[in-house]
């Protein structure tokens, strides 16, 4: 039991103070730490459940709560004794046993209290306890919050033993004006944050909780609010993308990896060489994306535009310099994917089939040349049971491996597919097969787009059924939460395939295809594996209906 008490409430900010942060995790620890703190500070009755407001920037991880109580409430101790009737005689004098009761609790008979129940009636003694202060409390909820952060990997630093994601400089924790003192990760609390590096006061002051942010702003240059600093990226890159007479492509997975970078973002436009536009787009995008973290700029058709847009912690004097440096950076990108492109466009795809030879599929089942001499098979067959051109489906079998081994896909791993799709058609080679050889790939994951060709569902299908029929041959089926094969999800691409593109096949036939294929090539697949494959399609198939409603 416990009554309010009159210590008031106040904002409480906590922040700490780091090394840079992985940019990638940084939303997620900021919003696990607001949580987490939140959650500690309620179950001490301090704080409102899920009002926590969270900040994150590359050297700082904060969560402010509103309405922090300055003290838990009292709390009301019950003790009970005797029965009433068992404690006063019939002349209502105190019996032994409320003279004994009265004595164990230290008090006069007089003090204490009578208890109704439904059960009867009883005495009994009350007494108020003083809740604890939240400058008691608080640094165990801190504590609490940074032990459960979601963090895989946590390091040391300097000669004591303290974890935490990076390195920790300082730590701001206040209770409304007031600093709460403690020690935490190897640092005393005070109210000195630090600014940006190159643009701010070194050291901050911040002056209470709810000036966080704008004493940050102000003396140290630093927007300490994700959403707001994501918010003004956004604008300032949409406005240099018009600028430039295109469109901005803001991924919002780069947005928030750029926003994790910087503390005070400035937006900047680049130009790069139009003569590389002769490699294919997805590359010269990973180079800008996926190496440097910047924008690209598309027309009105969604043509890739020789521009660029990255975006910078600092506002120079002279962004032209700034500009043209990352202009250089980029062209010695764009001249590697550049030349790897010259060079597969020297030999035709098909003739780098049997270099597949060279690469393993799985020590059991062969070389990736063995797959694709079974997806040829399979496809094959899938083809002629639907009705579809088998020539373009074999083709695209054969191929559909073959850009594993260009120096286009070994310098950008995630476009294979992609690139054997250009290659193809630079051989030549007729538009279904090209399509099907970047379509086989869908669905990467849940929820992803599927094959919109006919071909590229047939060989999506070969690809998945080999692969699910194979390693089921090799005793090494999915186990708990354990799939290294991701045979899981491939058996969720073949349900999907068959049932969103209305696809008349028959599972077991299609297995048992897939099984023969292994046995024509020298690896016998047992009635017992057909069947396990079979149950195992159909679990996912059950699973994936229900959740479909």
């Amino acid at each position: 039991m416990s009554r309010p008490n009159k210590g008031g409430r106040a904002d409480l900010l906590v922040e700490i103070g780091t090394e840079e942060l992985p940019p990638r995790a940084l939303q997620r620890l900021a919003e696990a730490f607001a949580e987490l703190l939140t959650v500690a500070l309620t179950d001490q009755c301090l704080a409102p459940a899920g009002a926590a407001v969270w900040f994150a920037t590359p050297r700082r991880l904060a969560a402010r709560l509103p309405a922090v109580a300055r003290r838990c409430p009292d709390r009301v101790k019950q003790r009970r004794g005797p029965a009433l009737a068992a404690a006063f005689d019939g002349g209502g004098a105190a019996t032994p046993a409320a003279v004994g009761f009265a004595r164990s609790c230290g008090v006069p008979i007089d003090v204490l209290e009578k208890l109704e129940t439904d059960k009867g009636s009883w005495l009994v003694h009350r007494t108020v306890e003083a809740g604890d202060s939240a400058s008691a409390l608080v640094p165990q909820c801190i504590e609490q919050a940074i032990i459960a952060l979601p963090t895989p990997k946590r390091m040391r630093w300097g000669k004591g033993s303290v974890e935490f994601v990076r390195p920790v400089h300082w730590l701001v924790v206040l209770h409304g004006s007031r600093v709460i003192p403690c020690q935490l990760l190897g640092v005393a609390a005070g109210r000195v944050s630090a600014g940006h590096r190159f643009m701010g006061e070194h050291r901050v002051r911040i002056c209470s909780a709810g000036s966080y942010e704008q004493d940050l702003e102000e003396c140290g240059a630093v927007i300490a609010d994700f959403a707001r600093r994501r918010q003004l990226i956004a604008r300032q890159v949409q406005k240099l993308g018009n600028k430039a007479g295109g469109v901005v492509v803001a991924d919002p997975a780069l947005l928030d990896t750029v926003t994790a970078l910087v503390e005070k973002p400035h937006a900047l436009l680049g130009h790069f060489d139009p003569a590389f536009l002769e490699v294919p787009p997805e590359a010269l995008i990973s180079s800008m994306r996926d190496h440097q973290k910047y924008f690209h700029v598309v027309d009105d058709k969604g043509v890739l535009l020789p521009r660029f847009i990255t975006v910078s912690n600092i506002r120079s004097t002279t962004p032209g310099r700034v500009s043209k440096g990352n202009e250089r950076v980029l062209q010695a990108r764009l001249a590697d994917a550049q030349f790897f492109w010259k060079t597969d466009c020297r030999q035709p795809l098909d003739s780098r089939i049997d270099a597949l030879e060279g690469i393993l599929f799985h020590q059991a089942l062969g070389s990736l040349r063995d797959k694709a001499r079974r997806l040829s098979r399979l496809a094959r067959q899938i083809a002629q049971c639907l009705g579809a051109d088998p020539a373009a489906c074999v083709r695209a079998a054969e191929l559909c491996k073959a850009d594993l081994v260009t120096g286009m896909v070994g310098e950008f791993p995630d476009l294979q597919g992609v690139m054997g799709r250009h290659l193809a058609k630079h051989d030549q080679e007729p538009v279904a097969v090209a399509r099907a050889i970047e379509e086989h790939y869908l669905p990467r994951q849940a929820g992803d787009a599927l094959p919109s060709s006919t071909p590229g569902r047939i060989v999506a299908l070969a690809d998945r059924l080999d692969s699910l029929v194979g390693i089921f041959s090799t005793g090494e089926e999915p186990t708990g939460e354990k799939d290294p094969y991701a045979l899981r999800r491939a058996a969720l691409g073949i349900i999907r395939i068959l049932v969103e593109k209305k696809l008349d096949l028959d599972i077991v036939e299609l297995v048992d295809s897939a099984a023969d294929a292994y046995t024509v090539g020298g690896h016998p697949i047992s009635g017992a594996v057909r069947e396990q494959a079979v149950a195992f399609i159909m679990e996912r198939y059950r699973a994936w209906y229900s959740s479909a409603g």
